[in-house]
């Protein structure tokens, strides 16, 4: 029998003990016969050593601290670094994998030694209402997501190589201010290296809910959005895609209460893409004919963001 690569998961939590232990165990639960360990990584709250009862045979749970920036990305960095497998994932604490899930990235990593990085399907749960998020397409470009932010490639479902990590196209940027679209951000520089593998499959439990640290942080939301911009200046010659991000930036000017900065970026977007939802939604909560906690409340339904 061919060995099965050993597997690091980094798992970045902030005071959620109880969805912490559920995705934990759904990890340490998966039917996969290569070694799994889970890095659990604690960003600004106590660490709980007792986590690493869950451990068992080629199951082990390790729980650090994160010693870099503070917040996500600088959790996930942690986590990667003191990572010891072959394959690196990433699962928040919020979310669960679904049966089967690392077996299927394993082996879809294994018939393509190119690839460096594959994604899956999600099962969206909020309030109540579960939609599955599937990607109907096998690889995904950087001009792929240059168009499309893509909610299904959800960061509970990477699973990379651990020397494109460290050696390839490198870590979870921490420059990114509050650590807002780090995951995109990732994505997209991923890509930038080679084509990702995507599965035609929901094998992730993603709970969005009030609780998320982005639910309210429109200034911090609009910072990164447009520190993204710049970054990648590809954006250009993708005017639906621009369109998208300026959209984004505008929504959070209205949610902050910037009819201005709203009003001007809700401008920009549709000299880009006249046809961009984005920007009538954020004109309409400038204009307070909605309020923006309304519309995201109907989107997420809908298994849908900003």
């Amino acid at each position: 029998m061919t060995r099965q690569p050993s597997v690091s998961v980094v798992v970045p939590t902030r005071d959620r003990p109880e969805l912490l232990r559920a995705a934990a165990r759904a990890i340490l639960a998966q039917e996969y016969a290569g070694p799994i360990e889970v890095v659990v990584v604690f960003d600004q709250s106590m660490s709980d050593e007792s986590l690493t009862g869950l451990s068992g045979p080629d199951r082990a749970v390790r729980v650090i601290r994160n010693e870099r920036t503070p917040g996500l990305a600088g959790a996930r960095n942690s986590g990667t670094l003191a990572a010891e497998g072959e394959l690196v994932a990433f699962c928040d604490d919020d979310d669960e994998w679904l049966p089967g899930k690392l077996a299927a990235q394993v082996d879809a990593l294994a018939a393509a030694p190119e690839a460096e990085f594959v994604c899956c399907g999600i099962r969206v749960s909020y309030d109540g209402h579960t939609v599955d998020r599937v990607l109907d397409r096998d690889r995904i470009t950087l001009d792929d997501l240059l168009r499309d932010r893509m909610t299904e490639l959800h960061p509970s479902t990477f699973l990379i190589r651990a020397a494109a990590l460290r050696d390839g196209f490198g870590l979870v940027d921490e420059d990114i201010p509050g650590s807002y679209a780090e995951d995109y951000e990732f994505l997209l520089r991923a890509a930038r290296s080679a084509p990702l593998i995507n599965l035609r499959t929901p094998s992730v439990l993603v709970r969005w809910h009030k609780r998320s640290y982005f639910a309210q942080r429109w200034d911090t939301i609009s910072e990164a959005l447009q520190w993204l911009l710049q970054r990648y200046p590809e954006f250009a010659g993708q005017p639906a895609g621009e369109a998208r991000v300026t959209g984004q930036i505008a929504f959070a000017r209205a949610a902050s209460g910037d009819r201005r900065g709203a009003l001007r970026w809700a401008r920009r977007t549709l000299r880009r893409n006249p046809r961009e939802p984005r920007a009538y939604l954020a004109l309409a909560v400038a204009s307070r004919v909605v309020r923006a906690d309304a519309v995201l409340r109907t989107l997420h339904k809908r298994g849908r963001g900003i």
